[in-house]
């Protein structure tokens, strides 16, 4: 498989503490239901050069297993609202290192050699908001994170919540989010230190 699947990946996320109860999302604007909690174990490998060329353009590689959509993920900068997501399935290919039609993807921002950054473990619990026709608004997770700094050997733990939009959002997206972020502040979370797991692996 040589073409990507591409995404646009529009969030939302809150730091918590780790006795915060979820709360009830049924009561969003829009949100006739919300299915039960999905458990997803996933492992990523970030990957960059030594002068972090990918990191300082704005993009992030990663070799994820683990969930629906394991696989290398190429993120790239933020652009309005979100950020385009690459992404190719697993195949056969190397684990320590992209395979060719990735490392092609990125041959504009740099062609030195990839390798390790960080690891980010990640016990995660997904949920969906569906409106009443069963379509997706929202996914809802809940974060327990476990990172190391592959170079600096750092290992950090925290856990967060995460709001992605859905095929049946609201063209209003930022009402959507503002109302979120009230009922998730009513219930003990607090707006995230970083929009960017990988960003927190590492300190920065």
């Amino acid at each position: 498989m040589t073409e990507p699947q591409r995404t646009l990946e529009v969030e939302v996320k809150f730091d918590v503490e780790a006795d915060v109860v979820v709360p009830d999302w049924s009561t969003v604007s829009g949100v006739a239901s919300v299915t039960s909690g999905e458990h997803r174990e996933l492992d990523a490998v970030y990957f960059d050069t030594a002068e972090v060329e990918l990191g300082r353009a704005g993009y992030a590689l990663r070799r994820r297993t683990g969930g629906h959509d394991a696989g290398w993920h190429i993120k790239g900068p933020r652009r309005g609202a979100g950020r385009e997501e690459l992404g190719w399935p697993l195949g056969d290919g190397p684990v320590d290192g992209p395979p060719e039609v990735v490392r092609a993807a990125l041959a504009h921002v740099t062609e030195a050699e990839l390798t390790p950054l960080a690891r980010i473990r990640n016990d995660r619990v997904a949920y969906e908001m569906l409106d009443a026709a069963g379509a997706v608004v929202a996914e809802f997770v809940d974060d327990h994170v476990r990172t190391r700094d592959e170079r600096a050997g750092v290992e950090r733990d925290w856990r967060e919540w995460e709001v992605e939009l859905g095929p049946a959002a609201p063209d209003d997206h930022e009402a959507l989010f503002a109302e979120i972020a009230r009922i998730a502040r009513a219930a003990g979370a607090i707006e995230a230190t970083s929009d960017s797991k990988l960003a927190r692996a590492l300190g920065v």
